[in-house]
């Protein structure tokens, strides 16, 4: 697989709609988000305040908000410039984000709950050392969510920078700065309350946005999809070239190395979902486990209806806009959605998406934030470095300086992704996270033979296997577009150390994060047949999760 191309921009950057109108849409979203957060902090009174906002939410309000915390930018403006450049091969990242919500539904979520009580070292924890295994899927998930996050930034950049004219690389990179800014306020006001109200709040814009403007598109073509495909196609030249949006294999068919790319692709999109922290957190926002499993259909239903309308979006885009006007865009390839959103309604309705698009960004960037936040504070302060002797305003406390510092590293990460494809990007991180998380959660439910040995080997080889071919793939360097530019994350087309030829580590690193963790269970004599049995009654029936969730 080659990333979503990338070409070089116009000497003139395309300017759509009113930058004062846009602003003032902006600021007026995060006005009203702010309040929200900050009247959700007030009930911040302990940990489980923070980090799992009380568990208060019914399974309808968390599975929208897990739907908000899931359609990313990614989702919005990644997967609709995918479709509008690629066509069909495009449209198979929705096919794979969806499908992955049945790995978790079957696999994880109601046992999830019933092990753990804010983050996934919980659970592992649970039969394992606490120690090794906590600080382990602490590094996992402040890798994991750092990833995600360089895909949110990058996306932040290039939409702002669109709406308010700015093709400059340093305007660019001060929108990245700002929107990181705001996303820590978030997490440092409201914790998990205050962003699940975010959450929510964005999926129900997402949702209503991406409806109108796809019955908008639907109906300039009489409402018959099959007119929308053929105005993609004469966008595009009409004839073979045209007609490639239609068909599979437009960028991963063309080679040998694109096909088994696409198959490493699938795997991590398909199985990444179940190993992603702060979506495996949202589980612990509920009351019972079966609120946990009601949160996966809602947010199934939800997440499914919003794929299908990213079809009439992306071919919609390419007939309305064309691919030439989105890679001229600042953004290129995530600038797909706020041009049609411009096409369709003009200034206004372009300063509703693009609102809609920025609290997508906002809402994610915050939940990732908390959850990588929260794993530092709770399993490495507080459970490894003070060993549990902590008072919950001191993991509270932590949690929030390690939020800044995460801030902080997401804006220079966001710096350097910026002009990546952010489905791209997000696709890395859902590798990383079946490589070194989703073998360690699976042999801890339902291997009764895995010991910390295991643990250790499937999250430190995971990760470590998944971001060595990722350093030496061609997404960091060597990539190049059609007309001899960078495609890659280092711009320099004279600094090319790449020799993994996949741009997707998934097919690799995945078996070898399940072969690792194997191996380092067989190798090791530790066995708790008591402790695996106190788990698995636990995680089949809920037994002393409740009286746990009471008791903090």
């Amino acid at each position: 697989m080659s990333a979503l191309p990338v070409l070089a921009p116009a000497a003139e950057a395309v300017k759509v709609g009113n930058p004062t109108v846009n602003i003032v849409i902006f600021a007026l979203f995060v006005v009203v988000t702010i309040g929200i957060v900050l009247r959700a902090s007030r009930s911040n009174r302990t940990a489980a305040d923070y980090y799992a906002g009380g568990r208060a939410f019914t399974g309808r309000q968390n599975g929208i908000a897990i739907s908000g915390d899931y359609l990313s930018a990614a989702s919005f403006l990644g997967i609709t410039g995918a479709i509008a450049i690629n066509g069909y091969d495009g449209f198979l990242y929705s096919i794979g984000f969806l499908v992955a919500w049945l790995v978790a539904l079957l696999l994880v979520a109601e046992l999830l709950r019933n092990t753990g009580r804010f983050t996934m070292a919980d659970v592992l924890s649970f039969r394992l050392q606490q120690r090794p295994v906590r600080i382990a899927a602490a590094v996992s998930t402040l890798v994991v969510s750092l990833f995600y996050l360089l895909a949110q930034m990058a996306g932040a950049g290039g939409l702002v920078s669109l709406l308010l004219g700015i093709s400059s690389t340093a305007g660019q990179n001060l929108i990245i700065v700002l929107v990181g800014v705001i996303m820590v306020g978030y997490v440092l006001i409201g914790g998990m309350k205050g962003t699940t109200w975010v959450q929510i709040i964005k999926a129900t814009l997402l949702i209503v946005g991406t409806f109108v403007m796809a019955v908008w598109v639907l109906g300039k073509y009489g409402f018959n999809l099959s007119s929308v495909f053929q105005g993609a196609v004469d966008k595009a030249g009409g004839g073979a070239k045209g007609e490639a949006l239609l068909n599979p294999m437009k960028q991963y068919g063309k080679t040998t190395t694109s096909k088994i790319d696409f198959i490493s692709l699938s795997l991590a999109l398909v199985l990444g979902t179940a190993g992603l922290p702060h979506v495996l957190m949202r589980f612990y926002t509920v009351p019972t486990s079966k609120e946990a499993r009601k949160s996966v259909e809602w947010a199934i239903w939800v997440i499914g209806f919003f794929y299908l309308m990213t079809l009439v979006l992306g071919y919609g885009a390419g007939a309305l806009v064309g691919a030439a006007e989105i890679n001229a865009a600042p953004g290129k390839v995530n600038s797909a959605a706020p041009l049609l959103a411009y096409e369709l309604g003009g200034t206004f309705l372009l300063g509703i998406i693009a609102a809609v698009a920025f609290a997508t960004i906002l809402a994610v960037v915050a939940g990732l934030t908390i959850t990588a936040s929260a794993s530092f504070a709770h399993d490495i302060y507080g459970q490894v470095i003070k060993k549990g002797q902590v008072s919950a305003d001191g993991e509270v406390r932590t949690a929030r300086i390690s939020a800044l510092v995460i801030g902080a590293v997401a804006i220079v990460g966001g710096i350097f992704a910026n002009g990546q494809n952010v489905a791209f990007l997000v696709a890395l991180a859902f590798a990383i996270a079946a490589s070194a998380n989703l073998p360690t959660i699976l042999y801890s439910l339902f291997w009764k033979r895995f010991n910390t040995t295991g643990a250790l080997f499937s999250i430190y080889g995971g990760l470590a296997v998944s971001l060595v071919l990722i350093v030496f793939s061609p997404v960091v360097s060597g990539k190049k577009n059609p007309d001899g530019t960078s495609a890659a994350m280092i711009k320099d087309v004279g600094v090319d150390f790449h020799w993994f030829p996949l741009d997707n580590p998934g097919l690799v690193s995945i078996p070898l994060g399940f072969l690792l963790g194997w191996l380092g269970t067989v190798i090791s004599r530790e066995h708790n047949a008591r402790k695996y049995a106190e788990m698995e009654v636990r995680a089949l029936t809920g037994a002393g999760a409740e009286k746990e969730t009471a008791a903090h």
